[in-house]
């Protein structure tokens, strides 16, 4: 059984205004609530959406703990958990009745308390209790322990196969699954996964791009006989990569005819995207279908050769900046549908109501129900190397100590994702 021996503990902190993380003691966080968990963290990473807070474009003032992609181990529990809760668990989220001290869990980015009406039908990432690790609201997982709110409705239990949904146990021997994974993959399931499987998810279920699923026209006068779907993907960070990847998965599955341009402006990020695809089976690729990789131009090109200069079914943007949102304006055709998971700063977006008007866009925004996508994003796991592989999304493990020079690093793109170790 695990126990807290220290009173402090190491954490990266941000400090306002920008570019400024420091490595600190700070007191280790303690039992608040009675739904509370204090997570010993053991593999922790930077994202891209790090960055924003980084460079100072959220308005945050609150120096607080960085990051929200973690994994790690029970170490303490509030009264609301096991046999002798303090309210009962029936009806609540079952790891009331099971989390134990010892078990390994993996955190969505977001805390969600699974009881609402928001959490039970899926929107988990917007429950009006929730909160994103790694803000002025809740420190985040880069640090050596966490403390997780309302953790029987946010956390996973990698301990047991019964955390998992009963679609995915009927279909897997999860607990199998669990044993043949790293943490460093398991790690992708706290928000880039389940993030770029919720932006193929939602740009695919939009109405516009159902007849070329389905068949069935949409209005109910359209012709949806040409069901060539093209598709752009913007920005090849972590989470465009497994969108693209799971872009293919799903088109595969349904043995449909596409086009994807993966787009990205640094070469090393291209490049890690043509490795991820090499690394695909035939069977994840299908052979019905077209993926290249290239830069902004010389996409817009082949889009505009793919299309007769039409444009692209559906663009999917990763980025999270108004030159990318731009693009997919660009790139998109009329009555197109642009999904956008990036995390955007607090300014307009560069649309007049003319410009919506004048193409019939649609736009979906926002943030990913990450627990909810779990499941799904759990599947596609086996597709990513481990550290350092050139199919891998993460670069290498440093020591958390060097957390101030990897954010400079990852800020400039001279790195991608890393992961930190808060004990060495």
């Amino acid at each position: 059984m695990s126990s807290i021996t220290t009173e402090t503990m190491l954490a990266a902190r941000w400090h306002p205004p920008s570019y400024d993380i420091r490595i600190e003691q700070v007191p280790i966080p303690q039992i608040e609530d009675p739904d509370d968990a204090v997570v010993k963290v053991t593999v922790r990473s930077s994202i891209g959406s790090d960055l924003h807070v980084y460079r100072g474009q959220q308005p945050f003032t609150k120096i607080h703990t960085t990051g929200h992609e973690f994994i790690g181990e029970v170490v303490k529990l509030g009264s609301n958990y096991g046999q002798n809760a303090v309210q009962p668990t029936t009806g609540r989220p079952n790891l009331y009745a099971t989390l134990s001290v010892g078990d390994k869990v993996v955190a969505p980015f977001t805390v969600n308390c699974g009881e609402c009406h928001v959490c039970r039908i899926g929107y988990t990432g917007r429950c009006p209790v929730g909160a994103l690790f790694g803000s002025p609201k809740l420190d985040g997982g880069q640090a050596q322990y966490v403390r997780v709110p309302k953790a029987g409705g946010t956390l996973y239990n990698l301990s047991s196969p019964a955390s998992w949904s009963s679609a995915l146990t009927a279909t897997s021997n999860v607990e199998t699954l669990l044993k043949n994974i790293s943490d460093s993959s398991l790690l992708l399931l706290s928000d880039i996964l389940p993030t770029g499987v919720f932006a193929a998810t939602q740009l695919l279920a939009h109405p516009k791009i159902q007849p070329m699923l389905t068949g069935r026209p949409w209005p109910p006068n359209l012709d949806p006989s040409n069901r060539l779907l093209t598709i752009a993907v913007i920005g090849l960070g972590p989470v465009g990569i497994c969108a693209s990847v799971a872009l293919l998965d799903a088109l595969v599955h349904k043995d449909l005819p596409y086009r994807i341009v993966a787009i990205d402006l640094n070469e090393s990020r291209r490049n890690k995207m043509k490795k991820v695809y090499e690394a695909i089976g035939s069977n994840g690729k299908g052979s019905n279908g077209e993926f290249v990789v290239q830069g902004l131009e010389e996409a817009k090109e082949t889009v505009a050769k793919w299309t007769g200069g039409v444009g692209c079914t559906g663009v999917l943007e990763v980025v999270g900046n108004n030159s990318a949102l731009t693009s997919a304006y660009e790139l998109v055709r009329p009555f197109g549908v642009i999904t956008s998971v990036g995390v955007h700063a607090p300014k307009n977006v560069p649309f007049t109501g003319e410009d919506l008007y004048n193409k019939n866009i649609s736009f979906d925004f926002g943030r990913c129900p990450a627990r909810a996508m779990f499941p799904m994003a759990f599947e596609l796991l086996d597709v990513f190397g481990k550290v350092g592989t050139e199919s891998s999304l993460i670069d290498r493990v440093i020591d958390i100590r060097q957390a101030s020079e990897m954010y400079r690093a990852f800020e400039q793109g001279k790195v991608g994702k890393v992961l930190f170790d808060p004990w060495s």
